[in-house]
């Protein structure tokens, strides 16, 4: 009887994951219509752009920046951090830090000590002071134009490459894809990845070039202020009749 008790319990284990990695998956099926693939019909793709432009029309990136270095490093700093904390630090960043060779070069404790209410200030520090010194050495102090270059750049992957070259240069090279793009876009039935790679690539294929740079912004803001993580505030949405998540908190679907 004891082997046999003992038997179930670590069947129970090996068949039962953990109660994490439910609520995880859950979430994100709960985006998507169920079964099949993403519903990017072309007219409901124009749909959904339509109604981002109409509530969104003047979407643009939230960190405050002066040129496209500073939003290199406000982007590396913004990881984890709020954009409202990570504009209040780069207020007093930089006047002090005025140029690359000033990142480049700088004390690292004193620089961890400026950053540190961005959080993990010890590797964010590494991460800034590489890539400015890299940006300053090899790049003749000017940030690079490229996806390739900037990927080159410590701390730098394609998110942050994205936000650059799309709201410092203007160059539609890819979609930003952060935690807000990743949840609405699953949660619209666009994608059924939880991948960002795999995310941005499901968008690049089905969104219009001329608006990879404004549909994540338009996201984001739409993930901050009405389509919220916690309790979406579904009866404020003009994208509602788009939308059939299942934790919908308002609908007029039948």
């Amino acid at each position: 009887m004891a082997k046999q008790l003992k038997k179930m319990r670590n069947g129970s284990k090996t068949r039962t994951p953990p109660a994490k990695t439910i609520r995880s998956a859950g979430k994100l099926r709960s985006a998507s219509k169920p079964g099949g693939k993403p519903n990017t019909d072309p007219k409901r793709v124009a749909a959904i752009l339509a109604k981002l432009d109409e509530a969104y029309p003047e979407a643009s990136c939230e960190l405050v920046h002066e040129h496209p270095f500073q939003l290199l490093i406000s982007t590396i700093l913004s990881a984890q951090c709020t954009d409202v904390r990570v504009n209040a630090v780069g207020k007093m960043l930089y006047p002090k830090y005025s140029t690359p060779e000033r990142f480049a070069y700088a004390n690292p404790a004193e620089l961890e000590q400026d950053i540190r209410p961005t959080g993990f200030f010890r590797n964010k520090t590494k991460s800034i002071m590489g890539a400015s010194k890299k940006i300053v050495e090899e790049f003749g102090g000017k940030v690079p134009q490229t996806m390739e270059e900037l990927l080159t750049l410590p701390g730098v992957a394609r998110k942050t490459a994205n936000v650059v070259l799309g709201s410092g240069f203007g160059i539609a090279a890819g979609v930003v894809v952060d935690t807000h793009v990743m949840r609405l876009s699953n949660r619209l039935d666009l994608t059924h990845h939880s991948d960002p790679r795999k995310i941005e690539q499901d968008l690049m294929a089905i969104l219009p070039q001329d608006k990879w740079i404004i549909f994540s912004h338009q996201l984001i803001w739409h993930g901050r202020r009405v389509c919220v993580a916690r309790k979406p505030r579904c009866v404020e949405c003009n994208l509602e009749k788009l939308c059939y998540a299942k934790d919908k908190t308002y609908s007029t679907h039948s």
